[in-house]
């Protein structure tokens, strides 16, 4: 597959807002919006702040927002407001026809609208929603700014862990492992062959973890993937158990047998560093090392 990549950021460009999925706390919105607004200048509907259940708006409201957010041509990317739940009760209406060549950056909850982009054969960023941003290191904020604004290969990243040896190159893909396999099934899973899958997850004890990789491997993800990534896998411990959820994930990966390192700083916790998917990229498993080999954006 050929993928399209998104138009490179300039300073003081415009940048849209949205919050596709859970309602936010708006202390920690607002700081991570002062971060994006000393780069670009961001704009959101004054809705924006709506919240109705676990949801931030109704379905109609989010689905309008979003919809205008990925056909808008005088933006240059969305960042997404939080993570939660909902994004995936929007796919159905999304305007994939007629996007726009902007950048959408966000993790968590945003993997399904990352799975449909790559189904749509799009590069997206997976990277902090504006409410994780304002915490994190501005090594992670810069490295998000080189990211949307170069063309250049980002620096690797490395992870902590090697958990199944060898050497891969593909195209990385995936996102929240809970997410990701909840879209199993469905017409928006991106294609898989030959791809590095990148998991990570927050709050699933180690029995959950295994339920939904067994969930990924009955299915064939791991017959058509090459390797392995593995971020951080955060408030995912059984307590006073005998064994963590490391113990069970590099299990999980042996009974793969395909190459994966673990331990990358990309998830829930801090630092979360920007990827995009849908570039090429090297795992280097031995090295625990994760190499990308074009950049995020147009040259």
């Amino acid at each position: 597959m050929r993928w399209l990549k998104p138009l490179p950021l300039r300073p003081r460009d415009k940048v849209q807002i949205v919050a596709p999925a859970g309602p936010f706390d708006v202390q920690s919105f607002e700081k991570g919006l002062e971060v994006i607004g000393q780069r670009y200048t961001p704009t959101y509907r004054p809705d924006l702040y709506d919240a109705w259940r676990y949801l931030a708006g109704s379905d109609a409201r989010r689905a309008k927002e979003l919809s205008g957010a990925l056909s808008d041509t005088s933006s240059r990317a969305i960042f997404c407001a939080r993570g939660g739940y909902g994004s995936m009760r929007l796919l159905p209406s999304l305007p994939l026809k007629d996007l726009a060549p902007s950048a959408l950056v966000g993790f968590s909850d945003m993997t399904s609208l990352h799975a449909v982009l790559q189904a749509a054969g799009r590069v997206s960023i997976h990277g902090p929603v504006v409410t994780h941003l304002g915490v994190q290191p501005p090594s992670v904020q810069e490295y998000l700014f080189r990211l949307l604004e170069s063309p250049e290969p980002p620096p690797p990243l490395r992870g902590t862990t090697l958990f199944v040896p060898g050497v891969v190159e593909g195209p990385l893909l995936g996102g929240n492992l809970s997410v990701f396999s909840r879209l199993l099934g469905t017409p928006y899973l991106p294609p898989l062959d030959g791809a590095i899958l990148l998991l990570e997850d927050v709050g699933e004890k180690p029995y959950r973890l295994d339920r939904m990789w067994t969930h990924l491997r009955l299915a064939g993800v791991f017959e058509r993937v090459r390797g392995i990534v593995l971020g951080q896998f955060t408030d995912c411990e059984n307590k006073d158990a005998p064994y963590s959820s490391a113990d069970v994930l590099r299990s999980l990966a042996e009974e793969t047998g395909l190459p994966c390192a673990a331990g990358f700083p990309i998830g829930h916790d801090t630092p979360n560093y920007p990827v995009a998917l849908g570039t090429h990229v090297r795992l280097d498993a031995g090295a625990a090392l994760l190499t990308f080999l074009e950049g995020a954006v147009q040259a």
